[in-house]
């Protein structure tokens, strides 16, 4: 399977870069900057994408990320986006200067049609830039072959060598000819065949499962949610009935929820499940914890230890499935990627952790999991079910969890979703949930003083959780479900709508 590996440099579109790619059916894996050239040679790329970077090529600095010069004598195709153009052309000798015309946002480039990147291009076309820095001269070698009325220099080729550099970036919807870029990078200049398809996952995936395993017993951490089903079904056609699923109500689920996944697993898709009802563990680990970290990593050990107790009841039970996916590791803390939070089935692991894991969803993005899922023929049901976090309502509890406030957030966020439903956009909303602050507001109700919870809401749209834009919702759904809420959840006098867009903010409040 070809493959076009985006080296990154920590820039905030990194992740679009490679998503980008996938879209054309190459397959796309982000590798830190610091990845070695004998890792790189063994994963054979047909070409290589230098990302853009926060940092700055012109102030030089210890802290800079950089790569070593004979990434530029692979052999391969190599594209240099922002921060990967300056740094290519640092590495080949040319001077990156600071103008002080600093250009961000839409912009109009000219660009040299000649160079086959452009190739079926207009010769102005709008861009979006985000620099302070530029190449001031280029490298011996290279031939500049876009600028704009600030810029000189928006872009090089080495055509010897097939090396080039942008100063503009492709991925993003405010370049619109950006995708024909990368088409022209990806299958005219490496020479990819788009023949990374859900067919050809669902082989490569089953083959890798069956060598891994070889004649051993499989758990799947099964929680009823895409990902984790999509998981399981992927094992189950490599090792059949010699997987068992393991439910575990951690009594932290929607309501009504354990009973949903019983019903579906195991009656409908006639699979090996366990029930696990360990709601009493959970909350009592979990007595007093207001720190959303340490809930993470607590519900992360608590699963894991459940599983292992399972694995010990099962022969050869050495291998556990989970529904991990590329935005859990990306956002549990990368070479190059911050921590944003440590995703439970991530860095929420416990280090003695005696299972080895099988995670055949972990290069995919949320979208890429619900194709996969419908390639796979699981039900409408299950693949367009809205996203729900392993840690459940832990983490949409702010603050200390008690079983009033469980049964409070349960009672509301089914009401959000009826009454999303109801509007018929459950499947037009990437995710619809009530959050539950631990704060108290006085209210009147009945001509009496109330000293109630406020329950938030919080809708937003998104291709791959990655990013994230609110929802405007209807204001009669809104008044439904604030009207509601109030008159339905005993403890509730006070009702609020998140507008917040990720970034800055994050999906969940914890």
């Amino acid at each position: 399977m070809d493959s076009v590996l985006v080296i990154d440099f920590g820039g905030q579109y990194s992740q679009l870069i490679a998503r980008r790619v996938r879209e054309l059916r190459v397959f796309s894996e982000l590798i830190p900057y610091d990845t070695s050239i004998e890792e790189i040679k063994r994963k054979n790329p047909k070409g290589l994408i230098f990302s853009g970077s926060p940092y700055s090529i012109a102030s030089g600095g210890n802290e800079m990320p950089v790569i070593d010069k004979k990434f530029l004598s692979l052999g391969i195709p190599i594209l240099g986006i922002c921060y990967g153009m300056q740094l290519m052309a640092r590495l080949c000798g040319g001077d990156i200067v600071r103008t002080g015309s600093n250009e961000y946002g839409k912009t109009e480039i000219n660009l040299d049609l000649s160079s086959p990147l452009f190739d079926g291009l207009k010769i102005k076309e709008s861009c979006l830039m985000s620099h302070r820095d530029s190449v001031g001269k280029v490298p011996e070698g290279f031939k500049a072959i876009a600028s704009t009325p600030n810029l000189p220099i928006a872009g090089m080729e080495h055509p010897g060598k097939k090396l080039f550099g942008i100063q503009f970036h492709p991925e993003v919807m405010h370049t619109p000819s950006g995708m024909d870029i990368l088409r022209n990078f990806l299958f005219d200049i490496c020479g990819c065949s788009p023949n990374w398809t859900m067919v050809s996952i669902i082989e490569s995936e089953t083959e890798k499962t069956k060598e891994t395993v070889g004649k051993g017993e499989v758990i799947c951490g099964l929680s009823g949610g895409v990902d984790s089903s999509v998981a399981a079904l992927l094992v189950h056609r490599a090792v059949g009935d010699r997987l068992t699923c393991i439910f575990v109500d951690h009594g932290l689920l929607r309501k009504d929820e354990a009973k949903q996944v019983i019903e579906t697993f195991k009656k409908n898709l006639k699979m090996n499940l366990i029930h696990i009802d360990a709601k009493d563990r959970f909350l009592k680990r979990l007595k007093g914890i207001i720190d959303p970290e340490e809930k993470r990593k607590i519900i992360g050990e608590e699963f894991i230890r459940i599983f292992e107790e399972e694995a010990l009841k099962i022969k050869n039970a050495d291998y556990l499935v989970q529904g991990t996916l590329y935005s859990d590791v990306i956002e549990s803390g990368t070479g190059t990627a911050a921590k944003i939070k440590s995703h439970h089935n991530v860095g929420g692991l416990p280090e003695d952790m005696k299972l080895k894991l099988i995670e055949p969803l972990r290069l995919l993005f949320k979208d890429e999991i619900r194709k996969l899922g419908i390639e796979l023929g699981l039900s409408d049901e299950i693949v367009w079910r809205q996203p729900f976090p392993g840690p459940g309502l832990a983490i949409r509890i702010i603050g200390d969890i008690t079983l009033e406030k469980i049964k409070i957030l349960q009672d509301a966020d089914e009401i959000v979703i009826e009454e999303i439903k109801r509007a018929g956009l459950y499947r037009k909303i990437w995710q619809s949930f009530a959050i539950l602050p631990s704060i108290k507001s006085v209210g009147v109700m009945g001509d009496e003083r109330t000293y109630a919870y406020p329950i938030a809401i919080r809708a937003f749209s998104s291709v791959d959780a990655m990013t994230a834009d609110w929802v405007r919702l209807p204001y009669d759904v809104l008044e439904r479900m604030s009207s509601r809420i109030i008159n339905e959840v005993d403890g509730v006098n006070r009702v609020v709508y998140d507008i917040s867009s990720k970034p800055p903010s994050t999906i969940e409040w914890e």
